[in-house]
């Protein structure tokens, strides 16, 4: 009996196989993972003797890779804008460059940055970056608001209570008021079209201030933040927050 269900069982299998039209069960395949988003990382120049740029880029890095959702690449080299091949690699522009030294782009390269944006990608400027290529006046629209040397500035550097002045914006959806430990920046010059995001009372100007905004550029996103003096002013997990979803809507128009 064992030798013909041994001999015999499997053809019938194959029967029903062909008749049925049975499969055998399969699970569905697991989702794939998204696709990090790739970032460059523009820096390399601040005259500030305060401001360490290297130990800021680093921590800049870090906390876009803590995420997960990020490739992140370093150029120490503003030169990069005047490869418009080499910008295409990448969704987002991150400008942590403050150009006391570095020459101001060429045509060439100010139209790839400005086309780049323009075309549907990410830019993101932070500190004082805004302040960079001052006879330039394109990039002060394309930062929204900049900072101008003997008008702007700030007060000592400590702690203060930081507002979320928009609470429907998706960087900003679920996050509420943090005390934050930097330079609370005041009197940015600039009259472009804004939605702030994050504002703070200055006790330097007496107003109350915008410390992160976004701007559309044409069918690019431009997302603004003013934190990171110095590497410990990003450890602060709401500021992590806020730049993590700030690259990510630059990127992609959304967050997850």
């Amino acid at each position: 009996m064992k030798s013909f269900v041994a001999r015999y069982l499997p053809r019938v299998l194959v029967l029903l196989v062909c008749l049925t039209g049975w499969r055998p069960l399969q699970l569905p395949a697991a989702e794939p993972a998204p696709a990090k988003i790739k970032v460059l990382l523009i820096t390399g120049d601040d005259v500030a003797p305060a401001h360490d740029w290297a130990a800021v880029s680093a921590a800049t890095r870090a906390l876009l890779n803590e995420s997960g959702r990020f490739e992140v690449r370093v150029c120490e080299d503003a030169g990069i804008l005047n490869s418009a091949a080499s910008l295409q690699r990448y969704d987002v522009i991150y400008f942590a460059l403050y150009n006391a030294r570095t020459p101001t782009p060429d045509e060439a390269a100010r139209e790839n940055l400005l086309r780049f944006v323009r075309g549907g990608k990410g830019f993101v400027v932070a500190h004082l970056a805004s302040a960079s290529y001052k006879d330039w006046p394109e990039f002060g629209q394309l930062c929204g608001r900049y900072w101008v040397m003997g008008t702007s500035g700030h007060g000592p550097r400590g702690k203060f209570q930081v507002k979320v002045a928009d609470t429907t914006h998706p960087i900003t959806r679920g996050l509420s008021g943090f005390e934050a430990d930097d330079e609370l920046y005041a009197k940015l010059q600039g009259e472009a079209p804004l939605r702030v995001l994050l504002e703070a009372d200055s006790d330097w100007s007496k107003k109350t201030e915008p410390l992160a905004f976004v701007r559309e550029y044409g069918q690019g996103r431009v997302f603004h933040h003013t934190f990171g003096h110095d590497a410990r002013a990003l450890e602060n997990p709401a500021v992590k927050t806020l730049i993590q979803r700030g690259v990510e809507w630059a990127a992609t128009g959304a967050v997850r």
